[in-house]
Formats: structure tokens, sequence, C-alpha cells
């Protein structure tokens, strides 16, 4: 978990000497932001809000609960993309009662002593868990990207996963799960590829082979590409603005990075690839990119 700024209580700052006027300034002038109702810190920047919120959460919960779902993820640093984290998750024993208000949402399921860990004194679900029940309660497109990157980052194995879903067989949303789990894939390197792969299979594209070598005869290295479909010499690249900034080399500027993917774009063709490229936009119209890729894909066959 990353540190963040100490959380400040209302009880607290009281007992240190702060009024409520004093308070109310600090919040008028900015040097606090409220981060729930009697909690504050100072200058919080927005990654670290979650993770205040969840301390002065459970600083006043009234029953003992376990951190879960995407609290839980922010805590144990897993990647998240889209995910709401207006509110605090936490999961209670049966015999407790679902519970939702503008903070906390309490979930209710049975928790194995070994799938619960402490990060700074606080309980949360492990990793395994955290990740079966996000892709219990999430969408499917969501659930994908934070299992495809806790794969990708090693935070897991596949094998681990999958051996974990009996924990949650019967549960609400274990199928989704199930679905998630089957689907993830940590060869994806990015939330573009992620939702890219989501995309193709919903509009029924041919599964790509992902992170696909392109070679010359001669048995060369020419690419590494994202998306390939071998059998129609045509390889897909998601162009996302961070892909460029992590291809700098030092001293290179984002032109100088657009150049050389231009030119090693041109070593693909050359070898007799077809390439096709889409974007952030091109996910928000998932049809389009699928007609798109369709007719690459026949121009392809076409061509050889």
């Amino acid at each position: 978990m990353h540190e963040t700024p100490p959380l400040l209580l209302r009880r607290e700052a009281l007992t240190q000497g702060w009024s409520d006027d004093e308070l109310a300034r600090a919040l008028r002038t900015g040097e606090l932001s409220r981060v729930r109702r009697g909690a504050y810190a100072h200058e919080v920047p927005a990654g670290e809000r979650h993770t205040l919120l969840v301390q002065a959460t459970v600083a006043q919960l009234r029953r003992a609960a376990v951190v879960s779902h995407q609290s839980a993820a922010v805590l144990l640093g897993l990647p998240l993309w889209n995910v709401p984290l207006d509110r605090v998750h936490v999961t209670r024993t049966p015999g407790a009662g679902t519970h939702r208000s503008s903070v906390l949402c309490c979930h209710v399921a049975r928790l194995r002593d070994d799938e619960v860990v402490e990060v700074s004194g606080i309980r949360v679900t492990n990793a395994a868990r955290t990740l079966l029940d996000l892709a219990r309660s999430l969408p499917h497109e969501l659930s994908v990207v934070a299992l495809d990157a806790a794969l990708h980052r090693g935070v897991l194995s596949a094998e681990q996963l999958r051996a974990r879903l009996f924990d949650v067989v019967g549960s609400p949303g274990s199928r989704a799960a199930a679905r998630a789990v089957a689907f993830a894939d940590g060869r994806s390197e990015s939330v573009g590829e992620s939702r890219s792969r989501v995309a193709l299979a919903r509009w029924k594209l041919p599964v790509p082979e992902l992170q696909f070598e392109v070679r010359s005869p001669a048995g060369l290295l020419v690419a590494r590409t994202d998306f390939a479909w071998p059998e129609d010499r045509l390889v897909g690249e998601f162009d996302g603005r961070v892909k460029y900034g992590r291809l700098l080399r030092p001293g290179e500027t984002a032109g100088d990075a657009v150049h050389r993917e231009k030119l090693r774009e041109d070593a693909v063709r050359a070898e007799g690839w077809g390439v096709v490229r889409w974007g952030w936009s091109d996910l928000e119209a998932p049809h389009r990119l699928a007609a798109r890729l369709r007719r690459a894909r026949e121009r392809a066959r076409l061509s050889v």
C-alpha cells in the first residue's frame, strides 16, 4: 500500500486542541480536505483518497468486518480501471445483513482464515479472494482488466486463481467469476489490450495470438505485436498515448517514438503482413472496430 498523509479524525483533532471553527476554516482554505464526515486529511492526492476513506470508515465501524472487493484491491495495490471508489466495501460473516449507505457497502460471505491478510493494521481479503470478488461483482470488461493486470504483474498465477474458484461456487456472481477467470490472460500488457480482447470476443472475431513475434524468413525478429491472426498474416496494434511514453528511450521525444513506430510498422508490412491500428475512441464503438477488422482480414486473405 502506498504511504498516505496521516488521517485526522474529528474526535482526535478536538483532543489535540482543534476547535470545530478551526476545522471549518481549514476546509475552506484548502489546508484540509474532507475524506468523509468527521475525517480529514492534508492535501490528499486523488489516488490515495480511497485509502483514507477506508481508514476513516473502518475506524468508525461498530462491528468487525474485513475490507474486501475494490477497497481491498486499493489497499493491496491491485490494479483497477474505471471501478467506482465512492464507497468502502467490507465483508461480514453470514448472520449479518447486507448494508449500503453513502460511504459503506457491506457484503455477507464466508471467508476462510487464509483468505484474510493484514495491511497496515486493517484486515483485508487476500489477492486471490479480492480478485474473485471483483469478478463476481463487476461488469465483465472491468473484471477482465483487473485480472489481466494482476496476472501480468505476477501477483498470482492463473492456476492459483482457478484453484480458488471453488471458494465462491454457489455464491452470487460465481458464474461470472468463472467466465472472467477463464478469459483472463496475463499476456495483455495494458488496459487497452484487455478491453480490446473483450471487444473482439463480444463481436465474435477469431481469437488472436497475443504478443506475437513477426520474423523475417531468416528468423530475425522484426517486431513483437499486440495481436495477430497468423493464418491471415494480419497483426493488430492498440495505440494508447501511454504506450508511446513506455516506448521512450533516454533523450527521446514522443515524436521520436511515433516515428520509430512508423518504421517498425513499415518493416512488418515489408514482410507481407497487414497492420490494423486502433485506439481508445475505437473501443467506444466496438461494432465499427469489428467491421474494420473483418474487412482487413478479408483483404489480407485476398492478398495471400
